[in-house]
């Protein structure tokens, strides 16, 4: 067994049928599929059993988010390539085989591909937007010398559902964060790992149909969007990052505070805005635009300004924009 195929699922029984098609229909078909069912009361489970074909298996557990349930599969898993989808994406047809064949042409020192996709419902590529932010197909490795942007660039880019890792990459990073059964940028904290130690191959073609309407976990807040676990855990990474690349992470880390905080400060919560300034934000590690958005965010000003003209607004964008929270 060459893949394992690992789907997350909660409550996605709308979508759960369509996302297994389309795993059911690679071109590559030397896989297995793991569905774990991460305490679903919408019978998502009940559908996934029910899918007809003997490649795919359901592992039931508790609700404990989608960084448990992903590192569940991948302790059931035989395969030495793993594959990750969300349970309301779709791959396209060659989205297994172009990816495997990329793996073998660049060889053991490439750790994952990641592909483009299309936002759906509108159907619209990404390859533009990652383009116009500097991304490019081919191996990449981080150096000293990338921006902190490209950074978060890449780490944005390099989503579950569009990523095929090789699995002792994934072993020896630890896994995906699942501290708290976090559910928001669960994933990046393995990303930032990968990224800061090992090649990546990217390609821009979009390959995945990614069906932001269907998401639940990291978009439908009531409040501002929480704080990134890597944010939060910060030694977590740290422990993992080559010294000659801490300056960097340090930078990313500080460039996220102030759009986070500045976030927080607009929905009122000045007091958590300070704190990620305090603990992150330095003059010499901050671009100054970044720097003043996020001094702002720790005034009252910020809280005023939230409650008469941008909270309703910014919770608009978050329920609306295919690309919020995209850093």
């Amino acid at each position: 067994m060459r893949v394992s195929v690992i789907i997350p699922l909660y409550n996605k029984a709308k979508y759960i049928t369509r996302t297994l098609r389309s795993v059911a229909g690679q071109t590559f078909e030397d896989f297995e599929t793991i569905i774990v069912d991460d305490g679903s009361s919408d019978g998502s489970g009940e559908l996934a059993s029910e899918f007809p074909d003997r490649r795919f298996r359901v592992l039931r557990q508790a609700n404990a988010g989608p960084g448990a349930a992903r590192n569940r599969g991948i302790k059931e898993a035989r395969g030495e390539v793993i594959a990750f989808l969300d349970a309301d994406d779709e791959w396209m047809p060659e989205y297994l085989e172009s990816g495997l064949k990329m793996l073998a042409e660049f060889g053991p020192e490439v750790a994952a591909v990641t592909s483009g996709y299309l936002i759906q419902p509108d159907n619209i590529s990404s390859e533009p937007l990652w383009r116009k932010r500097g991304l490019s197909t081919g191996a990449l490795r981080v150096t000293p010398d990338i921006s902190c942007h490209k950074l978060a660039h890449l780490a944005a880019f390099m989503a579950p559902s569009t990523t095929i890792f090789r699995r002792a990459m994934i072993e020896r990073w630890g896994g995906f964060y699942a501290k708290n059964s976090c559910r928001y940028a669960e994933d990046q904290q393995l990303c930032l790992k990968v990224l800061l130690n090992d090649a990546v191959l990217l390609r821009l073609e979009p390959l995945v149909n990614r069906d932001f309407s269907a998401s639940q976990l990291s978009r439908n807040f009531a409040g501002p969007r929480p704080v990134e676990p890597f944010l939060l855990d910060p030694e977590d990474v740290e422990k993992a990052c080559p010294p000659e690349l801490v300056p960097l992470l340090r930078r990313y880390y500080a460039r996220c505070a102030c759009k986070t905080a500045t976030v927080l400060g607009l929905w009122g919560d000045t007091a958590a805005a300070r704190s990620l300034v305090r603990q992150y934000v330095r003059v010499n590690n901050t671009h100054p635009a970044f720097l003043l958005m996020a001094l702002f965010a720790c005034t009252p000003v910020a809280d005023l300004l939230g409650r008469v003209i941008l909270r309703s607004r910014v919770a608009s964008m978050q329920r609306g924009n295919p690309f919020w929270g995209v850093k």
